[in-house]
């Protein structure tokens, strides 16, 4: 009786951690879970210069950056309607994440920087990054609400403490292109051109390599919450199941749209099933690791290029397409 109730308090300590993480990525909303009907809904942006990026938060508001006309615009998912803040000229924002206190965090691709842009006044706030021309391009929270981020150039991963301002950077090796938290707070890092994905130890700076073999380039990763890692497998056309405990690929799972697909945003829902947008074939995928079932939906608009994805607490995958500027949900 001692044993069983020592495994549940274990099993509930480990969702709660799960749940902490999950809540860092989405500005404070945990990915949930529904019944998917595949009813494709889209959006017109207000300004379709490149938009990407979405972030979920509390009320089902769908934060996004538009890259090449510097703006962070907000969806309204119960309106639907769009606001727009304007950020500095040729800044080049991407990835917002938005705080507990409601402040949109964002990378500066043309200019250096971290943004934090306070939607009540519009003002935007910089936080230079010390590396010339880093190039910040994923960005997520931790538990504190303090900024982590990858320099796609500088080869390094960023933090800025959100309490004094500052910048620490570390080096992770080159190309680094998403990030995640897992369950014990290592930071896993995908490098791209280097077929890799890194684990990134916040407390001894130590840094774990995985590859995936040659021409592989893993873009986005996402964590289930079993605590398993999945990445998309650009170059390869897989979707591969990663164990971060043991450090190793469990299996790797052909996507419906084959070798040349582009696997591109994965993302994972409280149901444990995982999404996965394949740019190249203007799809996005439903994979069940349980049953190992695909269901491929189709979305409405041609060339939607999907880069990024959010799910929001009902368990809508929510969308935006730089290509095709719109503003999606599949429910």
């Amino acid at each position: 009786m001692v044993h069983s109730i020592r495994l549940w308090l274990l099993a509930l300590i480990a969702f709660a951690a799960c749940e902490s993480m999950a809540e860092s990525f989405s500005g404070g909303v945990t990915p949930g879970a529904r019944t998917i009907a595949g009813n494709i809904s889209e959006w017109a942006v207000p300004t379709p210069k490149y938009p990407r990026d979405p972030a979920i938060v509390s009320g089902g508001n769908v934060y996004f950056a538009v890259k090449e006309g510097d703006k962070i615009a907000r969806f309204d998912s119960k309106g639907k309607h769009f606001h727009e803040w304007d950020v500095p000229a040729g800044m080049r924002p991407r990835c917002p994440v938005v705080a507990r206190d409601g402040k949109v965090f964002f990378g500066g691709a043309g200019n250096n920087a971290i943004g934090e842009l306070n939607t009540a006044t519009g003002k935007v706030t910089l936080y230079k990054i010390p590396s010339d021309d880093s190039n910040p391009y994923t960005l997520i929270a931790d538990a504190e609400g303090n900024i982590w981020f990858t320099e796609k150039k500088a080869g390094k991963l960023g933090k800025l403490e959100r309490a004094s301002g500052m910048i620490t950077e570390y080096p992770v090796g080159d190309d680094p292109y998403s990030l995640l938290f897992d369950r014990l707070g290592n930071v896993w890092i995908t490098r791209k051109t280097a077929d890799r994905l890194v684990k990134f130890d916040p407390k001894t700076g130590k840094v774990t390599e995985l590859s995936f073999g040659k021409g592989a380039q893993p873009r986005r990763v996402a964590m289930t919450p079993d605590g398993m890692l999945w990445v998309a497998l650009y170059g390869a056309g897989r979707l591969a199941k990663i164990d971060p405990a043991a450090n190793r690929v469990v299996k790797e799972y052909e996507l419906p749209g084959g070798p040349n697909a582009g696997p591109y945003a994965v993302n994972a829902d409280a149901a444990g099933r995982v999404w996965v947008s394949e740019i190249q074939t203007n799809n996005v995928v439903l994979f069940d690791p349980r049953s190992e079932a695909m269901r491929v939906f189709k979305l409405p608009t041609r060339d939607t290029g999907v880069r990024n994805a959010a799910i929001d607490a009902e368990g809508r995958y929510w969308y935006v397409g730089s290509h095709a500027g719109r503003m999606g949900v599949i429910e």
